[in-house]
């Protein structure tokens, strides 16, 4: 039976008492993903007929971007002209500042399949609320999500979480060439212009690197 996630008010008696939905949780604290890890929860969720699912899971791995980033895109972001841009640029929700990522094959291939049962304009959320089909699937949604696509491969949710996704591609671009200072630039980091001043590299250059880093 399908579990049923149910949404109160915060002025709702029956919130009272209630635990917040992170509590305990090690925000920020959780490990990257490894590349094996990353294709076993794609084959689960394609195993699953999960094409939502799919789409956020493969745009969270190359966006690196939170949750509240994540939930809060609108297709015209990410599409253009028909198809799945190669790069986009955001605003981050956080800090307010844009942030570029390149969207390789995988989000190329998934994000088309979902849009295409999903339908939609450019102005729309990409990921829609079940409550009223038109505002997105709240950042909670996304965790708990997030929580079940590791759960079903093994994994736990106290290690493996969403800012595991957010740091998967980032740690493997280390691991692979040693630059932090592409790194910083690709997580979006508030002090970026300090960062690239002081360590010299351009948004090119990091995009460059993360288009040639497929996983």
């Amino acid at each position: 039976m399908r579990r049923q996630i149910r949404e109160h008010s915060a002025h709702d008696p029956a919130t009272k008492g209630r635990p917040a939905w992170n509590a305990g949780r090690k925000l920020g604290a959780t490990r990257a993903l490894k590349p094996q890890q990353v294709w076993a929860i794609r084959f689960w969720l394609d195993r699953e007929r999960r094409t939502r699912d799919r789409a956020i899971f493969d745009l969270a791995i190359d966006s690196k971007l939170r949750g509240c980033g994540i939930v809060k895109l609108r297709i015209g972001d990410i599409v253009s002209g028909g198809r799945v841009r190669s790069r986009a640029i955001v605003i981050q929700r956080k800090t307010g500042r844009p942030v570029q990522f390149a969207v390789l094959e995988p989000a190329r291939t998934s994000m088309p399949a979902w849009l295409e049962a999903r339908g939609g304009t450019f102005d729309d959320h990409p990921f829609p609320s079940r409550l009223d089909g038109v505002t997105h699937i709240s950042t909670r949604q996304y965790v708990q999500s997030v929580d079940e696509w590791v759960a079903g491969i093994g994994l736990r949710s106290e290690d493996d979480g969403t800012y595991s996704l957010r740091r998967t591609k980032a740690s493997l671009i280390y691991s692979r060439t040693g630059n932090m200072r592409a790194v910083q630039i690709l997580l979006g980091h508030t002090m970026i212009e300090n960062i690239v001043r002081y360590l010299g590299v351009d948004a090119e250059e990091a995009l460059t690197l993360a288009e040639g880093t497929e996983i």
